[in-house]
């Protein structure tokens, strides 16, 4: 255990303690009894909830250096596969006893890294064409503060606020300055020609409106004084003083673009998720999202064993044995099949399909392509038209 945090080290994780309790005897008994089998695991979401039908497979990247240390064989999905319900995204092929004991950390790490990015993907539909930025990092254990981003930035947000998760990634991190500045200096405008002064002409000047007067009248007097500087006024309105914040930002791009200042524009943050989006694209030029992407609901997978001692076998309310799962790359309908299945055609469009599961751990290799979060996060954009 870390001594200043309460987390696990990474030694930790990789030694199989950060596990359920049971796991742990089933070990005993199974060595007791010289009973360890080899098996077949399956890792799926049975179901989704009720508004969802979809999730983003991630977290890959992270359960690898668990996998990489086992003498098991492990078939994926590439992150950032879009999947349904019953689709397997991982399988791994070993004695059980290789690997039971990391049940727990696996799923840990693929349920919450898939539900930030599906929830992020569910934003990036909604908002459209409109940027997106992740700011849900200070509502979590800033230890998975990169985590959080990273799976908000593959599922679809344009940039991320912390600049950790930034160096991570591989960007520069995105952010305006806080209500703190604001009250320290008094004054928004004070405030916006201070950030103008002294930060680098190169970050947008993005004013926060909201700290001290009604931001239709703010808006006005910093736009007047600032001019062609000013890229976007930030509406952060709390609850209690927001009112109708549709109607706030109708008034505010009224009185804006009376005025000849039609290309500034309207950014909104404050506790957003994908509805809400919908609700104020008809104003909003672009969207910072905290805790709906920060604390989005984990996708449910368990890991189920389909396979045991070469023999067809798994639990009641699960299919035996293991499956391929077959995508068609023209319209991204998918099939889950016996393993044995060599080729399949789309049952939709006719196309040929492929099969989505290929082996990404022989035991000694990490075989899946290594790739950045910009290039995951394009293949979920890529993906995205065909469920939205």
């Amino acid at each position: 255990m870390s001594s200043k945090f309460h987390i696990a080290t990474e030694e930790e994780v990789l030694a199989g303690k950060v596990t359920d309790v049971y796991f742990e005897r089933t070990r005993q008994i199974l060595q007791a009894e010289n009973a360890d089998k080899p098996v077949v695991a399956e890792f799926v979401v049975k179901s989704f909830p009720k508004d969802l039908q979809w999730g983003v497979f991630a977290g890959l990247e992270e359960a690898a250096e668990i996998l990489k240390t086992l003498p098991v064989k492990v078939w994926a999905l590439p992150e950032g596969t879009i999947f349904r319900a019953n689709e397997p995204v991982l399988i791994i092929e070993g004695n059980y006893l290789d690997f039971g004991r990391f049940e727990t950390s696996l799923l840990g790490l693929i349920c919450q890294a898939s539900g930030i990015a599906t929830q992020a993907a569910r934003c990036r539909i909604a908002a459209e064409h409109r940027p997106l930025f992740s700011f849900g990092a200070r509502r979590m254990h800033p230890v998975i503060g990169p985590m959080i981003e990273r799976n908000a930035y593959i599922g679809g947000c344009d940039g991320v606020a912390t600049i950790q998760s930034a160096e991570l990634i591989g960007i520069e991190p995105t952010g305006t300055v806080p209500h703190a500045l604001v009250l320290i200096l008094g004054d928004t405008l004070k405030t916006m020609q201070a950030f103008d002064h002294h930060i680098d002409a190169k970050v947008a000047r993005v004013c926060l409106i909201d700290t001290f007067a009604d931001e239709k009248f703010e808006s006005i007097r910093i736009a007047e004084a600032l001019g062609e500087k000013l890229f976007a006024i930030r509406l952060d309105t709390p609850g209690s003083r927001r009112g109708n914040l549709l109607q706030i930002m109708k008034e505010i791009r009224w009185e804006l673009d009376i005025r000849g200042h039609k290309e500034v524009k309207l950014f909104v943050s404050g506790g957003l998720d994908s509805n809400t989006i919908s609700e104020y694209n008809e104003v909003a030029d672009a969207y910072g999202v905290g805790t709906s992407l920060s604390s989005a609901r984990v996708l449910d997978y368990s890991m189920d064993l389909v396979e045991i001692g070469g023999q067809l076998l798994a639990k009641r309310g699960k299919a035996s044995g293991r499956k391929s799962l077959f995508r068609c790359e023209k319209c991204l309908h998918s099939q889950i099949t016996p393993a044995s299945t060599d080729s399949l055609q789309c049952q939709k469009c006719g196309h040929a399909m492929h099969s989505m599961l290929t082996l990404a751990w022989d035991g000694q290799n990490w075989l899946q392509p290594k790739r950045s979060a910009q290039e995951v996060r394009a293949d979920v954009l890529k993906q995205l038209p065909f469920i939205a």
